[in-house]
């Protein structure tokens, strides 16, 4: 089922960092665009998370933003997280060597450094568990909504879609009538015109004529592309990209019916056929 890459989803529950939101907002993109905003605790699973989002959203500019709410009431002992100590406290040493006027740092200072204080009760493995449970909550949200919105995406394509259908149906019809008008046409001019013509030559020029008017090529291919539309839309895996590759085959063939045409009922339902497919491919450009 196609999916939109217009949604949002959320989820909240408790943590052993305290109380954790996760809300996630997606919008049009070529490609998969993640951006973050996480507490200073959670800042070391942002690898993960992206990997996490990467396996379940393919298309779309997400933004996550995260909240935590710490629990007042529990006492938490405090540590210093050792591998960035060691890392400030050697860029502070190269400063102050490169730079010996520089005012030496404190401790206060470097215990507000993101990151350097740290729960020292705290499993990491277990708020791990906590925190990917929650995001897995939120994109099940957003893949929910995702759905709704591209199953509705889907009808309305599949509306136009039919209607082109309709389109192609009323040029079949017409072109036989077009052709045998213009037989009919140029009789009627040479007869007026009292010119004596080869019967034999008269019909060969109207082949030539009748070949550059054909347009039976253009409007088979324009079936099957709608057939392949259709099977598309019943895909299970995004189908994007897809569908708009097929919205640009439409369109070609809509405008070589078009520019091939010679009466003003097929030049209208030229017209018309481009329409259509311009409100196809518009609401493909949200789909994942």
């Amino acid at each position: 089922m196609p999916r939109s890459m217009t949604a949002f989803g959320s989820a909240e529950g408790p943590t052993l960092a305290g109380a954790l939101r996760i809300e996630m907002r997606t919008v049009n993109h070529r490609f998969l665009e993640v951006s973050m905003r996480l507490p200073d605790e959670l800042r070391s699973f942002e690898p993960a998370l992206r990997e996490r989002i990467s396996a379940r959203v393919s298309r779309g500019k997400l933004d996550l933003s995260a909240r935590l709410r710490s629990d007042g009431t529990r006492a938490s002992a405090l540590a210093l997280n050792p591998v960035l100590l060691s890392q400030l406290a050697k860029l502070i040493a190269q400063l102050q060597a490169a730079h010996p006027g520089l005012a030496p740092t404190n401790a206060l200072q470097l215990l507000s450094w993101p990151g350097l204080v740290v729960s020292a009760d705290t499993d990491a493995d277990a708020l791990a568990a906590e925190v990917f449970s929650l995001l897995d909550a939120a994109l099940d949200s957003l893949e929910a909504q995702r759905e709704r919105e591209g199953a509705r995406l889907a009808d309305i394509m599949r509306d136009r879609a039919s209607a082109l259908a309709g389109l192609r149906a009323a040029a079949m019809e017409l072109l036989p009538q077009i052709r045998t008008g213009w037989r009919d046409k140029l009789l009627q001019r040479l007869r007026e015109s009292g010119a004596t013509v080869d019967p034999q030559r008269f019909e060969q020029e109207l082949v030539l004529v009748l070949q550059r008017m054909d347009v039976d090529e253009e409007l088979d291919r324009l079936g099957i592309h709608l057939i392949e539309l259709d099977k598309t839309l019943m895909r299970q895996e995004p189908v994007g990209r897809r569908l708009d590759f097929l919205s640009q085959e439409l369109n070609r063939e809509a405008n070589t019916f078009g520019s091939k045409s010679t009466d003003a009922r097929t030049s209208q339902l030229a017209v018309d056929m481009k329409v259509l497919i311009e409100q196809v491919r518009e609401q493909v450009q949200n789909l994942e």
